[in-house]
């Protein structure tokens, strides 16, 4: 393999082979070929690397003033805004994500940097009104030390920030465990760290497998938290060895997103607010929008449309500017959609559009655009997280119903609800279960925005002026205002 590019990992500000010297490749998905070669972390590479990181933070980081720290982010910033077009074209080699929607995303992930490094210094403390005579309690925010941030293939860049950032800004220092399925990005993103002049582990950036890397870096003695964004069966082997060093978990896991469109709908913008959901990225987003309830008075029609919409998406090489979707990330995700629609269909789901795997190459992972009509919600499409473009549609005749509807799925991350009538559309979200809801939008992203779900999408908030507390600890401290000693604790009355 004369073209395969050989990758180091970035640990307390050097270049660094693994302990063992073994290696990896990652996979290009859009002609399924090896195109990098990476080293796989374990033990002692994990030890290496957070050891550096607490080093950092006792020596340096946790005591450098947050204007300083502040200083750093704006420079982190500058350089994503400098090497956004490299970046995005790295992540789509590495994931297959469309080349204009990586580069975009990193220019605009800058602003999550600036965003935390404007509130590094905004983060106050309180004075306790105590109900004790000649005393003064004040509580501060303090950092948490070593961050085990645990990164998954999509939206690599969005997904480093709303951890990384917070926790830089608040003067913590971490270790990132990027994907093996694609862990080029991050890699790429180390460069612009070293640019920065960040100091020597303060952000180290390993590679590795779930066993023995991730497991060793979650259950590592110094890590003091953990932020994770993955799927729930891997979250609950985080949380078990969390519990070998009591380290604070948060949890951003899968969802299953339903959305409603009511008869009063404006159609043009559920339309295309639908196709962004599920469509967008290959419907590899933890917030799509794959279960779908149409009200019975506008069933047939608005699903015709979605239909005719959905079969003109074209698929293609994601560095082509003319595709609007790029191939699947892996092989295993790949087999497993078609699994799941295939089952579907067995047990009396309609296909509409889609349903067999592209031949737009003959090696990459390409699926289109997928649209099922199911007969209930507890199908195996509607009720499975697939993390591809597989929308599963279903009709509705009440607002109660479809509430319940919504409701009854284990997740909870995200929802939409498509109606001209504010009262109706204020109702509904409220009822909604599930951490963000989108009213006639759907997929966006802000840095002041929380991001979070709740039931089995997870738990924590990222992005937003709370999350960053997430971040500290609450320090109180006790003065005694008096001058004279403190009474003799033997002597009673």
């Amino acid at each position: 393999m004369p073209n395969l590019k050989t990758f180091k990992m970035f640990i307390n500000g050097k270049w660094v082979d693994s302990v063992s010297k073994k290696t990896f490749n990652t996979l290009n998905p859009e002609n399924n070929e090896p195109w990098a070669t990476v080293p796989e972390a374990n033990e002692k590479d994990v030890d290496i690397a957070v050891k550096s990181a607490q080093k950092a933070f006792e020596k340096n980081w946790s005591i450098l003033h947050p204007k300083e720290r502040a200083k750093y982010l704006y420079k982190i910033a500058n350089e994503l805004r400098l090497n956004a077009e490299h970046l995005g074209k790295i992540e789509t080699i590495d994931t297959g994500k469309l080349f204009r929607e990586t580069k975009t995303q990193a220019n605009y992930i800058a602003e999550y940097y600036e965003y935390f490094a404007g509130l590094a210094d905004k983060v106050e403390g309180t004075v306790v009104p105590i109900d004790k005579k000649n005393m003064q309690v004040i509580t501060t925010r303090i950092p948490i030390g070593v961050v085990a941030a645990i990164i998954p293939w999509n939206s690599q860049m969005l997904l480093t920030a709303v951890k990384l950032a917070p926790a830089l800004a608040m003067g913590n220092t971490v270790v990132i465990k990027a994907s093996e399925l694609a862990p080029i990005t991050l890699l790429e993103f180390a460069k612009l760290i070293q640019k920065s002049g960040l100091p020597d582990g303060v952000v180290n950036i390993i590679t590795g497998l779930g066993e023995p890397c991730g497991k060793a870096l979650t259950s590592h003695d110094l890590v003091e938290r953990i932020a994770f964004t993955g799927g729930p069966d891997t979250a609950k082997y985080i949380v078990k060895n969390s519990s070998e060093n009591l380290s604070q978990v948060s949890l951003e896991l899968g969802g299953k997103s339903p959305v409603a469109v009511f008869n009063d709908a404006d159609q043009k913008n559920a339309l295309n607010g639908i196709t962004a959901g599920i469509f967008g990225a290959s419907g590899q987003s933890c917030i799509a929008g794959s279960r779908l309830y149409i009200q019975s008075e506008i069933y047939d029609e608005f699903l015709d449309k979605l239909v005719s919409k959905a079969k003109k998406i074209k698929l293609g090489n994601p560095m082509d500017k003319d595709s609007q979707m790029g191939p699947l990330s892996n092989f295993k995700q790949l087999e497993f959609i078609e699994k799941i629609v295939k089952e579907t269909i067995n047990q009396g789901g309609k296909l509409r559009c889609g349903g067999k795997r592209s031949n737009v190459s003959n090696k990459g992972y390409y699926y289109p655009a997928t649209i099922i009509e199911c007969k209930n919600h507890n199908m195996p499409s509607a009720e499975n997280e697939l993390f591809g473009p597989v929308l599963s549609v279903m009709k509705f005749k009440t607002e109660a119903e479809v509430i319940e509807l919504m409701n009854d799925n284990k997740y909870g991350l995200s929802s939409g609800v498509y109606s001209t009538n504010l009262a109706r559309a204020m109702r509904v979200s409220k009822a909604v279960r599930a951490g963000i809801v989108f009213v006639n939008t759907y997929r966006l992203i802000s840095p002041v925005a929380p991001f979070g779900g709740i039931k089995d999408s997870g738990y924590g908030k990222e992005a937003g002026i709370e999350s960053i507390k997430e971040y500290t600890r609450l320090k109180t401290t006790w003065y005694n205002t008096s001058e004279e000693p403190m009474s003799d604790p033997f002597t009673m009355g």
